[in-house]
């Protein structure tokens, strides 16, 4: 895609939601940090039917230590890999006191050598917390950038190396999440909505969906 049809790209996100918002409940970077690390292969809804009454008790890293393993599993059963990353969360929480004085730290180093802390988690943690110009490459960003041609790439971190490139400056702030969104509701994975995409005439994926009513016939 070349340089102006990206930003016009962009453009468009931005004008259809001006102040985009990660879908994941948090009231702080802990929290965040929490939910993030417990989202990986949950969906967002999962983790925050979870987490409301879990972040109501417990806020801090002490509080999550004091909690327990076993009392965060009666939390999060109902998520995928629930017992592994209760572990994580417990260690991550620890490794937090020890090392950073219960703060969670804003360096990508430092996070990304948490427990259960990767290179997506750590972005997001980043972009949201922090206001950090990070883009975290999600299966739903890594979709659109490809399939539409923004900025391909053969694994994650090329995707988001090529982001990082391509990405106007004007844009970054909030680039993450316009492009998880546009994936999660309009570029879906089975089939994407391209007769409500306002990036259709932009987007180099073919043939275009065509609406429901009309592939049936």
């Amino acid at each position: 895609m070349k340089r102006d049809a990206v930003f016009e790209f962009y453009r468009r996100l931005a004008e259809l939601n001006p102040s985009p918002e990660t879908e994941l409940e948090y009231v702080n970077p802990y929290t965040l940090l929490v939910a993030v690390v417990l989202s990986a292969q949950a969906t967002d809804v999962g983790v925050n039917k979870a987490t409301r009454r879990l972040f109501e008790q417990v806020r801090t890293p002490e509080a999550m230590v004091a909690l327990g393993e076993e009392g965060l599993k009666q939390h999060i059963k109902t998520i995928g890999l629930f017992n592994t990353k209760a572990r994580n969360v417990i260690a991550l929480s620890e490794q937090l006191i020890e090392k950073h004085g219960g703060q969670v730290p804003q360096e990508r180093a430092a996070l990304e050598a948490l427990p259960g802390v990767g290179r997506k988690t750590a972005n997001v943690v980043l972009n949201v917390a922090f206001a950090q110009e990070t883009i975290a490459v999600d299966t739903h960003i890594f979709r659109v950038s490809n399939r539409t041609g923004l900025a391909r790439g053969k694994d994650v971190v090329a995707v988001e190396q090529k982001l990082e490139k391509v990405t106007p400056q004007l844009f970054r702030s909030h680039a993450h999440h316009w492009l998880i969104l546009h994936g999660r509701y309009v570029c879906k994975a089975r089939r994407p909505e391209c007769w409500r995409c306002i990036e259709i005439d932009l987007c180099e994926y073919q043939p275009k969906t065509p609406p429901p009513d009309k592939a049936k016939g």
